[in-house]
């Protein structure tokens, strides 16, 4: 199935917007999840046309909340989507981390003056409503193709043009363009074919994420906050919840440690709920009765890569989970991919040559990734310390206070 979509749209303010036309450089994305989607716009906007080609035959509904942090935000805002991401997110109150065996507050870390301290709102939304939301505003794009039900498989570089390989199940299609960019995911054949690491070497992470969606007036669950971010912390397991659709349904993620990728995700729906129930039966009652509530869980095994020293090669480069997955303790997945497409167009902004601009996009990158990646593992330990080191991890929480506990966040949210 292809849908070509070719409206016009008023620019939006930034300075990155030009206007494709037929004599505009030509650009192949490899998936539309929010990375691929997020680039297409920025490309558009520098005066590219755009062919994006994704592997699933329909954009469904899948997977749960996603956290727009100020630095994923302020992209948005630049690249003229946060308004209508703005009709589908919530403005989260604060982050509040609670122990998880008592439901005692460690610290919180208010959200209400995001903007005046990083610049930029942080939002909670639906990955489905996300990906709306940027479907709707690459819809508004000016030169945009998106060809749903269909992969890259392989690409050449003739010397100036890229000879691009894809299919659509019926056949092998060959194309052409100026710029591939890789925003495949995990296992992404881009990154494979430039010898940043083939498909098969992603490496679990030894945690399993249970995620699920809860009716917000469920029988039982009244009593729940709705208004933040809560993180409770407990060995080997941590648990997330915070509102969606204005409060409408509660986001939950329990994270569990794991020796195998398939260990929470075999059986059926009650060998789920009762490993769920065994991994946090000292918990508090407030979690137990989440963890207990009449809902259907979905197991993610979380798998993670190391950092690569470069997100391009000639003209191909990589964005997203193509580029630097990582585990999700640091809320950053998609808005590390939201800032690569803000990266692709600051630098297509300052240099024409397109194999120096995506070069120059990688070296603004990797650094930055990187360490998103390592903190992201870091918090992970953290989170699932027990007995001494975590009664000394609880210490410091409480002893840092809000204020110093958003300063810990300064260089990720300001920049």
């Amino acid at each position: 199935m292809t849908v070509g979509w070719t409206r016009p749209v008023r620019p939006p303010s930034a300075n990155w917007a030009k206007s494709p036309d037929v004599l505009s450089p030509r650009a192949i994305i490899a998936g539309a999840g929010i990375g691929g989607l997020a680039a297409a716009i920025a490309l558009s906007q520098a005066g590219f046309r755009v062919a994006i080609y994704e592997k699933a035959s329909t954009l469904e509904e899948f997977g749960a909340g996603v956290q727009l942090t100020p630095n994923a935000t302020r992209i948005l805002s630049r690249l003229g989507v946060l308004d209508r991401v703005l009709r589908f997110a919530s403005r989260p109150r604060a982050v509040l981390v609670l122990r998880g065996s008592d439901n005692i507050e460690l610290t919180r870390m208010p959200l209400d003056e995001a903007e005046r301290r990083w610049g930029a709102a942080y939002l909670v939304i639906h990955r489905a409503d996300l990906q709306r939301a940027l479907v709707e505003a690459v819809h508004g794009q000016t030169g945009v193709e998106l060809s749903l039900g269909s992969t890259v498989l392989d690409f050449t570089d003739q010397g100036g043009r890229l000879s691009v390989i894809w299919t659509n199940g019926l056949g092998q299609v060959h194309d052409e363009a100026d710029l591939l960019i890789g925003a495949d995911g995990l296992r992404s054949r881009v990154r494979d074919r430039l010898g940043f690491g083939s498909q098969d070497k992603a490496e679990f992470a030894g945690r399993i994420a249970y995620r699920a969606i809860a009716e917000a007036d469920a029988p039982g669950l009244q009593w729940m906050r709705r208004n933040d971010i809560i993180l409770r912390l407990g060995r080997d397991a941590h648990f997330v919840q915070y509102p969606l659709r204005g409060g409408s349904i509660i986001n939950l993620v329990a994270t569990i440690a794991s020796t195998a990728p398939g260990g929470g995700d075999q059986g059926d729906g009650a060998a789920k709920q009762s490993m769920l129930e065994s991994a946090f039966r000292r918990w508090s009652k407030e979690a137990r009765s989440l963890i207990s509530a009449p809902i259907q869980w979905r197991a993610w095994p979380l798998y993670c890569r190391p950092p690569i020293p470069s997100f391009s090669l000639g003209r191909v480069a990589l964005v997203g989970d193509a580029a630097h997955p990582m585990v999700p303790f640091l809320a950053q997945g998609a808005a590390q991919a939201i800032e690569d497409a803000g990266a692709l167009a600051r630098s297509l902004a300052k240099v024409d040559d397109i194999s120096a601009a995506v070069s120059l996009y990688s070296h603004d990158r990797v650094a930055r990734a990187a360490r998103v990646q390592r903190e992201a593992l870091k918090l992970g330990h953290i989170y699932h310390l027990s007995g001494p080191l975590a009664f000394a991890r609880d210490l410091t929480m409480r002893a840092l206070g809000s204020s110093r506990l958003a300063e810990r966040y300064d260089w990720l949210y300001g920049a």
